[in-house]
């Protein structure tokens, strides 16, 4: 009787994955809870650790992590708690960076599925053909955050709404001369969602004409951006894409003497904690990246474990009220 019983019943009795009963048994890291219900299911069986340490678990006990950036606030929340919530599960990742370079981000795909991971996360750039290849041919579970995936499972921010939610709400001061700093299109949900977002949201209050420019991320970027929109025209009322182009915004509108938000008013999204430090503090919203990454996980292990999960799910926003915009 004993020797039918398998890693995937003790798994199953003691409510926990493959993996995590492998590295009891091999002397991995489980944290205390986990290990009392492993060694009770065991020892129900008969079964001590000698008897398992012989065996090769298929699982590696790796998570693959790939993210566009490492000095993003936002990248630096979901990684932190991708590791946390893989970690009290048992899990060690592996963070792959892509630079915000959608072909890095395909070859580090590719090389993390090679490494025989359990699983892999990608806080995408953008979803092209590639993607659908990948995840097609992928030999285990690939979760995508960040951008929806189509042909797969994704967690995203609710990017549509949040601009509109930020559209209307600067729409409402009636800004003659508004302008939008954007990202490209090659990142969909920012450079084309929550754009499409915010000029909705602009219109929902009578606001259709405005200025639209296209950047990166980078501080330097907002700067640019908006000295050129100061060079082309008059602006009252300036809405970016990121806080850190907003951070680039205030540089070049005080440089100026311009006041925020009496001559320009000045929102954003990302809700970073510098914000706040901002003079005046700055209008923003704030996704909840830390539930992105938790979600995500949780996610990917249920997928691991063969449990049904959404093809979507989507994380709330809140818009955070400074005082950079003219009410």
């Amino acid at each position: 009787m004993a020797g039918k019983v398998t890693i995937a019943d003790i798994a199953e009795m003691a409510g926990v994955a493959k993996s995590t009963v492998s590295r009891y048994f091999n002397g991995g890291y489980v944290k205390e809870e986990t290990r009392e219900k492993i060694r009770k299911a065991a020892e129900s069986q008969g079964y001590s650790p000698n008897t398992f340490a012989r065996l090769k678990a298929r699982e590696s006990g790796m998570i693959g992590v790939v993210v566009p950036s490492l000095n993003s606030k936002i990248s630096s929340r979901v990684m932190t708690s991708i590791d946390r919530y893989m970690r009290e599960e048992g899990y060690e990742t592996l963070i792959k960076n892509s630079d915000h370079q959608i072909g890095l981000e395909l070859a580090n795909i590719r090389r993390l599925m090679s490494l025989n991971m359990d699983g892999i996360l990608v806080s995408s750039i953008s979803i092209v053909e590639e993607h659908r290849k990948l995840i097609a041919a992928s030999p285990v579970p690939v979760v995508v955050l960040a951008q929806e995936c189509p042909y797969g499972i994704s967690v995203v921010d609710d990017d549509y709404e949040a601009g509109y939610a930020m559209g209307r709400y600067v729409g409402q001061t009636r800004p003659k001369h508004p302008a939008y700093l954007g990202v490209t299109e090659e990142d969909r949900a920012v450079g084309i969602v929550r754009r499409q977002g915010v000029l909705d949201g602009l219109k929902s209050c009578g606001v259709e004409q405005v200025r639209i420019l296209t950047g990166d991320y980078s501080y330097e970027s907002g700067q640019n951006m908006t000295g050129q929109l100061l060079s082309d025209g008059p602006a009252d009322a300036v809405i970016c894409a990121t806080d850190r182009l907003a951070f680039g915004a205030y540089r070049v509108l005080q440089a100026r003497g311009l006041s925020i938000p009496k001559d320009v008013s000045v929102a954003a999204f990302g809700g970073y904690d510098e914000s706040e430090l901002l003079t005046p503090r700055l209008t923003t919203i704030k996704f909840d990246s830390y539930a992105v990454g938790y979600l995500g996980a949780e996610t990917l292990l249920k997928c691991i474990r063969g449990e049904p999960v959404p093809k979507k799910q989507v994380v709330s926003f809140q818009l955070i009220e400074g005082d950079s915009v003219r009410r």
